[in-house]
């Protein structure tokens, strides 16, 4: 769903990208609360492994393909203000380095594949878990239903948008029914993807998913006749190996995805471009600034081997993705050090 260049006018893009550097504003700072120990590093894990599978293109109906908009996922994994900056970094990098997603057009695909699938799902993800009982199936049930809803939805903001600033006059109800239609498809896909993902990770290090924290009740001993809880029980060689294994088995499983496995993905246009053509509303779509980069299309110019290329590419938008993130997590972990420490020494005072 990368809006490209000129399918929203000028005031709408500005207008959301306004709304896009405000959500990243409220994610940064949410994000200092959410970036612990056990979160900061899996952030930018999160954020390789949302590109590499945005790559796996899967057919959903007739000449139509969808593919993982990955804000469920995130939320889910690493909490809902740092999940709105795991996308916004996969947007980026998709629009600067690979013309995928107009520039002009970074505010909309924030708004839009970050911010609205982010609260859609994380927003019922918690109302579900709340109701569900407490055990790590609920977990997977919910973030199967929070993902299926938060594409259409996604789909309907973006009419909203082509509403407001659409470049074209083809009638705003023909594009909702449309783009409902074709997403409601795509989000069982998502749906399948998030859940599959998140019990992967829940079955290593439960402890390591945001939004399945606390369901397990503490043990309780019987001290001086009172039941008190017992302390938690660390993880089988502590916090920190376990964790790199899953980071280094994450990665891996991002370049195999994005440098082998995407060479098969489908290749009939996703749900956006498909309703753009059929709809015709692709009609002032603008060239991409960066159409000229090496690695424009997802392939590196001048390896006139498509698998090659395109499994170049793939490997070092992994690489640059999981490198940016990390950076940007880390900054914001250390920012959030940095403000405890103040905070902390007036407490001795």
């Amino acid at each position: 769903m990368h809006v490209p260049d000129g399918f929203i006018n000028a005031p709408v893009s500005a207008a959301a990208g306004l709304a896009a550097a405000g959500a990243v504003a409220v994610g940064l700072r949410g994000a200092r609360r959410e970036l612990d120990e056990r979160a900061a590093p899996l952030a930018g894990l999160v954020a390789a492994f949302i590109f590499a599978v945005q790559m796996l293109n899967f057919p959903v109906a007739a000449g139509t393909s969808g593919h993982l908009l990955g804000g469920a996922l995130a939320a889910i994994l690493v909490g809902p203000y740092t999940g709105v900056l795991v996308i916004a970094v996969v947007l980026l990098m998709q629009g600067v380095l690979f013309a995928d997603g107009g520039l002009t057009a970074l505010g909309v695909n924030i708004t839009v594949m970050g911010a609205v699938t982010v609260l859609t799902a994380y927003g019922l993800f918690r109302g579900l878990v709340r109701v569900l009982p407490r055990t790590r199936r609920s977990v997977t049930v919910a973030s199967f239903v929070a993902a299926l809803v938060s594409v259409p939805a996604a789909a309907a903001a973006f009419t909203v948008m082509y509403a407001m600033g659409g470049t074209t006059d083809v009638p705003v109800g023909k594009v909702l029914t449309a783009m409902l239609g074709v997403h409601v498809l795509i989000g069982i896909g998502e749906a399948v993807i998030t859940t599959a993902t998140v019990g992967a990770v829940i079955a290593v290090r439960p402890d390591l998913v945001h939004g399945a924290r606390g369901l397990t009740a503490p043990l309780k001993l019987r001290v001086g006749g009172e039941l008190v809880d017992a302390p938690a029980a660390a993880p089988a060689g502590g916090p920190a190996r376990p964790a790199r294994k899953l980071w280094a088995a994450g990665l891996a499983a991002s370049v195999v995805l994005a440098g082998f496995v995407s060479f098969y993905a489908s290749a009939s246009p996703d749900g956006l471009e498909k309703v753009a053509a059929d709809q015709g509303i692709d009609r002032r779509v603008e060239e991409h600034a960066t159409a000229g980069s090496p690695l424009a299309d997802y392939g590196v110019s001048g390896i006139t081997d498509a698998r090659l290329s395109g499994g170049l590419a793939g490997t070092i938008g992994v690489g640059a993705t999981v490198l940016v993130g990390t950076g940007v997590f880390r900054a914001v972990r250390r920012r959030r050090a940095g403000s405890a420490a103040p905070a902390a020494a007036r407490e001795t005072v």
